[in-house]
């Protein structure tokens, strides 16, 4: 019964990890007139204070010192920082400039980028239908290429950004709120200083348009920080199989609003080159299904020759196929 509850709560811990990530466009808009680079200041600075203050509630500082010393952990966090700043002053900009489809096209694709990068990087293999998969989101951007008259380059730069961000976290492998403390340190005294440029030249937006307008800028903190506890409650309950297929609630959640809310265009082209991408996720979420059923099915076997044959030693299952989504937006 305790599992059964574990795992409902891990499911709904993700749902609404996704359901807010997704639903964020919405909060964007509301922090006009800030311009995009100052919402993004503003999300840097006050991300740290609220992980900070969360980690310090939770007394969970003993990540630190392991951090500072090692130089090479230290070099991926400021990696880290840099491509999730251009991965997160890009999808302010688009959406508050009237760019929401193609922002939340750049997380379906995300996955397909993810894997290309594993097989460009880490020299993994991939399995038939994944190279097909790929090879219709390729066709999925000369489509879209086409029909915008030149590639769709937000949803290019946010999807490798995106997937160069997981990559790089996966390399340094810190729990989720560390990781954010890290990353947003690295972004505090930037972020800061801008935000003290813009006071001495009399355009900070914060604080200059009611007390409402100031407490949402600093909310972008609990923004950021919410669903990302959120996804770290659901990835120690839920398997990483659930999660990936919960990961495309997001740009879902976040095509519905670009077209039925903000009213985007919708033209023949793009509804094609959307199709395509969907067509290979569904390929792709078809064939990780297949391969962790395999791979249950082998640790099952495994099990039961082993209690046939009398050993003491326990059969461990292997991991998981495939990496928990990659978190931020």
């Amino acid at each position: 019964m305790k599992t059964e509850n574990e795992g409902r709560a891990g499911l709904l811990h993700g749902i609404g990890a996704y359901a807010m990530w997704g639903l964020v466009p919405l909060f964007w808009p509301l922090l006009k007139p800030a311009g995009a680079i100052e919402i993004l200041a503003h999300r840097m600075v006050w991300s740290l204070a609220f992980v900070g203050l969360a980690l310090l509630v939770l007394r969970r500082w003993g990540w630190v010192r392991e951090l500072v010393r090692s130089p090479r952990k230290l070099g991926l966090i400021a990696l880290a920082a840099a491509v999730i700043t251009v991965n997160w002053g890009l999808y302010i900009w688009s959406v508050n400039a009237g760019h929401v489809v193609e922002a939340s096209l750049g997380y379906f694709i995300n996955p397909l980028v993810t894997i290309a990068l594993g097989v460009l990087v880490l020299q993994e293999r991939l399995r038939p239908a994944q190279w097909a998969a790929v090879g219709i989101g390729l066709a999925a951007v000369l489509v879209l290429a086409i029909g915008y008259g030149q590639p769709p380059w937000i949803s290019l730069v946010l999807a490798f950004s995106f997937a160069l961000y997981g990559l790089v976290k996966k390399k340094v492998n810190i729990g989720g709120l560390e990781s954010l403390a890290a990353e947003t340190a690295v972004q505090f005294l930037p972020a800061l200083a801008y935000l003290a440029w813009l006071g001495g030249r009399g355009t900070l937006a914060f604080g200059s348009h009611g007390a409402g307008h100031t407490a949402l800028l600093a909310a972008t903190g609990l923004v950021t920080a919410i669903p990302l506890v959120c996804f770290g409650a659901a990835a120690i309950r839920v398997p990483l199989s659930t999660l990936g297929l919960l990961q495309y609630l997001a740009p879902t959640f976040q095509f519905l609003l670009g077209v039925l809310y903000f009213h985007e265009a919708m033209p023949a082209e793009r509804w094609a080159g959307f199709s395509l991408v969907w067509l290979a996720l569904t390929i792709l979420t078809w064939d990780a299904l297949r391969a962790n059923r395999r791979n249950r099915a082998a640790v099952a076997a495994a099990a039961a020759a082993a209690g046939t044959a009398g050993s003491s030693q326990p059969v461990e299952a292997p991991g998981p196929v495939g990496t928990a989504p990659s978190t931020g937006r």
